[in-house]
């Protein structure tokens, strides 16, 4: 990515990678879609109060693994072989160490949580049923990030797309056979998706060791070197505690969402599900940013950066206008077709959700993709302090907004918080334009 035409390289790398996106999000459409329609409304209730703690853990763990990635690839940018080595040694322990720890903690707090949470009696049983199967085994998918981070961090988007290509197409064909076959409730869809993961696991292991083995586990070259492993700790941390600190906010809005009963948790579970498919591109446009900022950051041209940065939020507000076309026109077949439903209340709540997200989806652009690029160039804190104030305005809006105006509340939240923080990137963007970051000063 440090020669040749910036748009190009973006486009190859971030095809590719969306996807990949496109069929990882097929593991949860996949699970919805077949619990709405064979198991029904509470079961699909259940599973959607689970998802935001599942993308708090999840989303935390991935950040951390991204935030090594990142390291990886401005040594990759930079050809230091060595450091670009040693940095791939100490991500393995890493990961392992976050591992063993959020699985231990996430089991010992989940029932206290869900409960705190407000989760219907209705649903609890089989919520909590659902998240503790994928606790127990969320190893694999820290596992699979972390090979797919390496892989991307060397310019290498194509092989995670194989691999979760074929473990897709596994998890819906295991979701049909646990689901409707077995009669195994969301507890089926769990194990599929776990199983499926192991898969995705696998082949990313065996292609390494066969096609680009420096990525493999070496203990000669596991040195522990102390300013790598602050390097490494202070940038996975930071990406993971900005994607934690949006999921908390999620979990807190996930919970007003709750007391309003049943039929709005089905309702919000279809938007987010569909909201989710539609940020899926924006979400992929950054990841390429960052990398592409990383790398080029490393190689020490910062006007490829900024070329960079400046054509991804060009490519987001072209898929931006796109979606909310799209979604405006077709969201209640899109609601029906996901969920299997024909209440009309959940319909129309889903749809009012739905239309007030994507409508400020040109402002979510500028904020993904600059969020991510500035942490790419070693800008840890402002994204976090951005972050910060995204969980701030979460809880104002479900402690002030919802119970003033309901699901409506809801609704508005995230274009709000969008708006402050975009701002607030942009005003670091701005100070990063004018004063680049040379490579002997200290990172923020």
């Amino acid at each position: 990515m440090t020669e040749g035409n910036i748009l190009k390289n973006l486009v190859y790398f971030a095809i590719p990678v969306l996807i990949g996106n496109i069929f990882q999000q097929l593991y949860n459409v996949a699970d919805t879609a077949i619990i709405g329609n064979v198991l029904g409304d509470n079961a699909l209730a259940a599973v959607g109060a689970a998802a935001p703690v599942y993308n708090l853990l999840i989303g935390f763990a991935n950040g951390l693994t991204n935030g090594f990635a990142v390291i990886i690839a401005r040594y990759f940018g930079a050809n230091n072989k060595r450091k670009m080595r040693e940095s791939i040694c100490m991500t393995y322990i890493l990961s392992a160490i976050i591992a063993f720890v959020l699985t231990s903690a996430s089991i010992a707090i989940l029932h206290p949580l869900m409960k705190a949470l407000k989760t219907p009696d209705n649903i609890i049983a089989n919520t909590e049923s659902y998240l503790r199967i994928i606790i127990i085994f969320s190893v694999v998918t820290i596992a699979y990030n972390m090979f797919a981070g390496m892989m991307r961090a060397i310019g290498n988007s194509k092989a995670p797309l194989y691999f979760l290509v074929v473990s897709t197409f596994v998890n819906i064909g295991l979701d049909l056979l646990f689901v409707k076959v077995f009669n195994m409730g969301v507890a089926g869809a769990a194990y599929a998706t776990v199983i499926s993961q192991c898969i995705s696991v696998v082949l990313c292991f065996v292609y390494a060791l066969k096609k680009c083995d420096f990525l493999i586990f070496s203990r000669s070259e596991l040195v522990w070197d102390k300013a790598l492993l602050a390097d490494l700790t202070s940038t996975g941390i930071s990406m993971g505690l900005m994607y934690a600190i949006v999921s908390v906010g999620s979990v807190i809005l996930q919970g007003a969402v709750n007391s309003f009963g049943t039929s709005t948790i089905t309702a919000h579970t279809a938007a987010r599900k569909i909201d989710d498919i539609f940020m899926l591109p924006l979400g992929t446009i950054s990841m390429a940013s960052s990398t592409f900022a990383s790398q080029n950051y490393g190689a020490g041209k910062m006007d490829r950066v900024k070329r960079g940065i400046r054509y991804s939020i060009s490519i987001a507000f072209i898929w931006s206008a796109f979606s909310i076309l799209v979604c405006v026109m077709l969201r209640k077949p899109l609601i029906q077709a996901l969920t299997g439903t024909t209440d009309k209340a959940v319909i129309s709540t889903a749809s009012r959700y739905i239309i007030w997200n994507v409508s400020f989806f040109l402002i979510l652009s500028i904020l993904l993709v600059l969020r991510s690029s500035l942490q790419g160039v070693g800008r840890r804190l402002v994204p976090v302090m951005g972050s910060a104030a995204e969980l701030l305005l979460k809880i104002l809006a479900a402690a002030v907004l919802a119970p003033k105006l309901g699901y409506f509340g809801i609704c508005i939240s995230e274009p709000i918080i969008w708006i402050v923080c975009a701002l607030i990137v942009l005003i670091d963007y701005s100070v990063f334009i004018k004063h680049p970051l040379g490579k002997n000063d200290v990172l923020l």
